[in-house]
């Protein structure tokens, strides 16, 4: 007797598969979340460079600039701020 309701359950749960799997494309975030940052500056002096982007969007700046050691080039550190 247990054997109907089972079924019944497994279509369902199946229905519910094929509904999600042809709903999420349509699902989309409403942030972009990833930055688009431009270029707008480069410098150099002996082997440490240094270059500056801009984010339009949320009007932040970031400096990057190499980090040299006696064995070479070793990292690169930013620091990014928001402008006013």
């Amino acid at each position: 007797m247990r054997t109907p309701s089972i079924r019944i359950s497994l279509i369902l749960a199946a229905a519910a598969i094929v509904g999600a799997a042809l709903l999420s494309p349509l699902a989309k975030s409403q942030m972009q979340a990833s930055p688009s940052y431009i270029p707008i500056g480069v410098s150099s002096a002996g082997n440490i460079s240094t270059v500056w982007f801009h984010e339009p969007y949320s009007r932040q700046a970031l400096a990057c600039q190499t980090v040299v050691t006696a064995a070479g080039l070793s990292s690169i550190q930013c620091v990014s701020t928001k402008l006013p």
